[in-house]
């Protein structure tokens, strides 16, 4: 039976290849086919059956009128097991997953598909290791593994390891290895001690080992690293080698680069294996390349791979999001045929695609396709069907669907929890309480969930008398409540400010078995800090450690934040501790004074604007990871930080007894970077110390710190240096350069540097043309046709362009009316792999924001068979434009006919609702937006804020304003340069310059740096109001900024 199946031909729905051409070339010519031909078909009757379904005639009603019927004349069938068979190979599979006889601890249940087998190989290995030989090393490793994750932090972890009289074979150091895998740095620091050993050769299951480890810290430029050097030692590149690099790029979004590594694998003779194309597959199908994935899913058939049925409802999921209806339909069949799966199933599973996609039509057609081949239809199916109409805010249709359920006595506790999850959703909580009492009067009894969902609700309202009386009825009915509950119970025990309750129900939940999680703790956390109850924070933190908990950056910085406003600087220089210690020791509650610095995002006030810049910059200064102490990064820290006059600063580095080293130096200059005249200072003191000298590294964060400081003579004195001390100008210094000098507006001096890095030899990357390009595209120093050429120069380079550089190349081109070029840079686009709804969408969304509506609507009429899945990347950008031009009706209804398709508005639709409200004067009109959003379940984000910000001055409510101010500062997102500057100018205009100035102070603490605009604003302020004193210290703190961003001598 399989070998009818799985030599049939595929044709998607996409109308250009979706693979890059260097990595078509790289698939076997059966799938090559699949791209190039043009007369691809698939089975005629399913083609026409499903041709016919989308594209006739007939209204929406229509159809759920006849679905209606159906549904009031046919028997159904109660569920009659939950357990989907599947062939016995599955099976096989599953058996073999449940006899491994050990698993790493903290697998997630709902890891990506391939991911727990990759992990699970590398365990076997470990476990396989204990078989070999008549030794047994097990109290070794045991040993071992202790010194390497914390041991004695007065003794330093090389000398314990020399000290410990134990043999390092491979055996014993790949377990070893694999015991480490939570504190990557650690296991990576004693690979790196024990290879220096005389006789130890490491091997590729090691490698395989730390390749994982620096996968999962997302390390991967060391993962790159370890790769050369297995490479260097010979060591050969197997299965599990390919697969972890696979699953790890992939997770990490880097699709482009996972597949490069599935062709570099095939490249190098090894046949990927089951494993491997689930793990592609998997990771191509969360990413939503629907036309990627049905290659391989193709090839995965006709190599008499199975799949899993975790696997198939992923692509099925990935196949109806995309709008590949027939694939959808021709994989069901699949499972049907190849894996034998039963009709009811299948078809059940391709309903639930359809309903989780929002694709009701879609829905109804398959209900009415199963009637008409006489299959049966379970209560399941339609619990499906009313769970994706509730989803699409079709609740009237729901309950239709409901009644007649309720006529033929079908109807159960779980219909009656989706319709209350459906009011839920939309914030209706009175409709679903009544509808939660009409359950309790029945015969039905409430699911947990549902209990579970109205008490978040309520809680989330305020509801408090509402929320009690349900705890006290699951309290009365003996209900098991799981972690969901139990983290609403306590949070809306915080908000009452009934702390002690909080504590007594936790500890009987644990009691119970019932367990608070991480994103438990971090609910408890943000309410004690909306509650003021400082001492409950620690004590959480503390309860965490005491859990094995990891502690996210983000929970840190908050709260060291919230101790920060409230003056308890001492509570958040331990919280500042408890964060490095979890660095190294994410499982232990205590560290010795040997704390490594692993991580160089330590600045706590760090604000959105650098955050983000310290993440697009940082492959261009991040070397391979070097580890040193801690306390050394501290003391220097404190000796610059003590006092701005640099001689007394040196006179204390000189008596200090502390070895510097290139990565010590590195990792100081990073701390200090926003004080650029001690950094620079210290960088040149420390240059000229007999036992330190500058590498290409340090002298690239010396660069980029002068050039961020706007001193550029300093910044090109720092490039001539260093070529005269011999280090090497790689492409990186270049870029550093060009990246300054475009930040700047100096567009004209990032392009001789362009030319005189090409003139020297030095062939420009991929980050070297995105910051050119940048500079060229924005800001006052604009050149459009020199962006032009650097462009089509990448391209030809074989440089594939990130969407964000596309999206400013493509808003630059529209700005200035250069629409031929723009076309010009979509057909290149979709030359070297871009789909066409992707490529096109980034064309109508640079169309609308520079205000040409027209032109993008045309544009999409122009795609033909893509155009539907054009109009759902692009709708947000086309109801922005119809806003700005004052159309609000057409902008609503084209919100109505989205949301007829299952597709929600999302936080840039309300965003720009709001906005326009907030623009006509109608604050109300604006505020139910934004509560609408919340209801929805739709964060806001900074531009949200920033939107309400703004509106609130626009309409002279300065204290609104205010408040939703100090609302991110304490609950985030944190406010960034915009927002301070709206506000700044806003206090100074109604004579409050005395709060501009504190915010000028506020700006500095956290890392943001204010603009010459606004010192002048408050400085003109202070001075209308009379208050000349203050005016004056304005002038000294403007110069005291420029004096800590240059190097003065």
């Amino acid at each position: 039976m399989r070998f009818l199946f799985k030599f049939r031909p595929w044709k998607s729905n996409s109308g250009t290849s979706p693979l890059p051409l260097h990595i078509q070339k790289s698939l076997p010519s059966r799938v090559q086919v699949y791209f190039n031909s043009s007369e691809l078909h698939h089975s005629k009757k399913t083609e026409r059956t499903h041709a016919k379904n989308r594209t006739g005639p007939e209204s929406f009603a229509s159809l759920f009128d006849e679905i209606t019927q159906i549904l009031g004349t046919e028997n159904l069938l109660a569920n009659k097991t939950s357990n989907l068979p599947v062939s016995k190979q599955i099976y096989k599979e599953k058996a073999v997953r449940q006899e491994q006889p050990f698993r790493i601890r903290g697998v997630r249940e709902n890891a990506t598909v391939g991911e727990t087998e990759v992990r699970e190989n590398i365990v076997l290995d470990e476990t396989q290791l204990g078989n070999t030989g008549d030794r047994y090393i097990s109290p070794t490793v045991h040993k071992l593994t202790d010194i390497v994750r914390g041991g004695n932090g007065t003794v330093p972890m090389e000398e314990q390891l020399e000290n410990s009289g134990f043999e390092f074979d491979s055996e014993v150091v790949q377990k070893v290895l694999m015991r480490c895998m939570r504190v990557p740095y650690l296991a990576i620091r004693f690979f790196n001690w024990v290879k220096m050993k005389n006789g130890f050769i490491p091997n590729t299951k090691m490698y395989n080992a730390l390749i994982y480890i620096a996968g999962e810290a997302k390390e991967f430029e060391l993962v790159e690293e370890l790769v050369k050097e297995m490479e260097n030692n010979l060591c050969q590149k197997d299965h599990k080698t390919w697969t972890i690099l696979i699953m790890h790029y992939g997770k990490a979004k880097l699709i482009g680069k996972a597949l490069l590594k599935f062709e570099q694998m095939r490249k190098s003779g090894l046949e990927p294996d089951a494993v491997v194309y689930k793990t592609v597959l998997s990771l191509l199908c969360n990413a939503g390349k629907a036309d990627i994935a049905l290659v391989f899913y193709k090839e995965m058939v006709g190599k008499d791979m199975i799949l899993d049925m975790g696997l198939y409802k992923l692509l099925l999921k990935c196949l109806a999001q995309c709008g590949d209806i027939s694939a959808a339909y021709l994989v069901a069949e699949d499972m049907i045929k190849i894996s034998e799966v039963p009709e009811c199933h299948a078809f059940s599973s391709l309903l639930k695609s359809f309903c989780i996609s929002g694709r009701i039509r879609e829905a109804l057609e398959l209900i009415r396709e199963l009637k008409h081949k006489n299959a049966s239809l379970e209560t399941e199916h339609f619990e499906t069907l009313v769970k994706g109409l509730c989803r699409a805010d079709r609740i009237a249709d729901a309950l239709e669907i409901v009644d007649i359920l309720k006529k033929r006595n079908s109807a159960n506790a779980n219909i009656y929890g989706i319709l209350i999850n459906g009011y839920l959703r939309r914030n209706d909580v009175s409709k679903a309480l009544d509808l939660f009492q009409c359950i309790k009067d029945s015969a039905h009894r409430p699911r947990t969930s549902t209990y579970t969902e109205l008490l978040q609700h309520l809680f989330r309202l305020n509801e408090f008398q509402k929320a009690s009386e349900i705890y006290h009825e699951i309290l009365e009915k003996e209900i098991e409540l799981d972690n969901v509950a139990m983290t609403a119970i306590v949070a809306g025990h915080i908000r009452q400010s009934h702390i002690a309750e909080a504590w007594e129900f936790l500890k009987s939940m644990e009691e119970k078995g019932v367990r608070a999680t991480q994103k438990s703790y971090t609910i408890f956390i943000k309410e004690l800090c909306k509650a003021s109850k400082t001492n409950d924070i620690l004590k959480v933190l503390d309860k965490m450690q005491a859990s094995k908990i990891v502690i996210r950056d983000h929970i840190f910085l908050l709260v060291r934040s919230y101790l920060e406003k409230k003056g308890e600087m001492e509570k958040a220089e331990k919280v500042k501790q408890i964060q490095r210690v979890s660095k190294i020791h994410p499982h232990e509650s205590k560290a010795g004074n040997n704390i490594m610095l692993c991580d160089q995002k330590l600045s706590a006030n760090s604000n959105l604007n650098h955050e983000e810049e310290e993440r697009r910059d940082s492959h261009l200064l991040e070397s391979f990871p070097n580890f040193y102490d801690d306390h050394d990064t501290q003391e220097v820290y404190r000796i610059l930080s003590s006092s701005m006059d640099w001689c007394a600063m040196q006179e204390a580095l000189e008596k200090c007894t502390i070895k510097f080293n290139p990565p010590l130096v590195l990792q100081i200059l990073q701390k200090c970077r926003l004080n650029a005249h001690v950094a620079l200072h210290f960088f040149s003191w420390v240059g000229k110390q007999a036992d330190c000298s500058h590498t290409a590294e340090t002298y690239n964060m010396a660069i980029k710190i002068s050039g961020q400081g706007k001193d550029f003579r300093h910044m090109r004195s720092l490039f001539f240096e260093m070529r005269r001390n011999g280090c090497a100008i790689t492409s990186d210094t270049w870029t550093i350069m060009i990246m300054q000098y475009g930040r700047a507006g100096l567009t004209e001096i990032a392009l001789r540097n362009f030319k005189e890095m090409k003139v020297s030899n030095c062939k420009p990357t991929g980050s070297t043309y995105k910051c050119l390009i940048t500079s060229l595209c924005e800001g006052n120093g604009k050149k459009v046709d020199e962006a032009i050429m650097a462009f089509h120069e990448m391209i030809n380079e074989g440089f594939i362009p990130a969407k964000e550089l596309i999206e400013i190349y493509l808003k630059c081109l529209c700005g200035v009316g250069k629409l031929l070029d723009a076309r010009r840079c979509i057909e290149s686009l979709k030359r070297i792999g871009f789909t066409v709804p992707l490529a096109y969408s980034l064309y109508v969304r640079a169309l609308c924001r520079a205000g040409r509506l027209e032109e993008a609507l045309t544009l999409i009429d122009e795609v033909g068979p893509e155009q539907h899945t054009l109009t759902q990347y692009t709708y947000g950008s086309l109801v922005h434009a119809l806003l700005r031009r004052g159309k609000l009706e057409e902008a609503l209804a084209k919100v109505e006919s989205m949301k007829q398709l299952g597709i929600r508005p999302t936080v840039h639709i309300y965003t720009s609702l709001m906005a326009h409200f907030f623009k006509e004067n109608q604050t109300r009109s604006a505020l139910e937006v934004l509560e609408k959003m919340k209801g929805e379940g739709c964060e806001p984000t900074i531009v949200t804020y920033m939107a309400l910000i703004r509106g609130y001055i626009n309409s002279e409510k300065l204290d609104d304003a205010m408040k939703v101010f100090h609302h991110i500062k304490l609950n985030g997102p944190s406010p960034d340069f915009r927002i301070y500057s709206m506000l700044i100018t806003c206090l100074c205009r109604v004579g409050k310059s005395e709060e501009a100035l504190q915010l000028i102070s506020e700006m500095l603490d956290h890392g943001i740096v204010p603009s010459a605009i606004n010192f002048r604003t408050v400085f003109y302020g202070l001075n209308r109001e009379g208050k000349r004193n203050l005016a004056d210290t304005v002038l000294h703190k403007k110069l005291d900024v420029k004096k800590r961003r240059k190097f003065i001598t």
